[in-house]
């Protein structure tokens, strides 16, 4: 759970940015719509190799 101390003073549009940049941070949407279907193991290292196979060919590019 998320705890946000709002300190004296202190406007709850500051708070907010806060507690927004604490939520993104800790990723509880990205992990709420991963558990939603359950993946089957191999299509979640099918999914990594692709992820990496691109971010290489975006190196690669980059290099030349």
């Amino acid at each position: 759970m998320i705890r946000i101390e709002i300190k004296d003073g202190e406007k709850i549009d500051r708070a907010l940015k806060r507690y927004k940049k604490k939520h993104r941070n800790v990723k509880i949407m990205q992990n709420i719509r991963e558990n939603q279907f359950f993946t089957k193991p191999s299509v979640k290292k099918r999914r990594q190799l692709q992820k990496a196979a691109y971010i290489q060919n975006l190196r690669d590019q980059e290099d030349i």
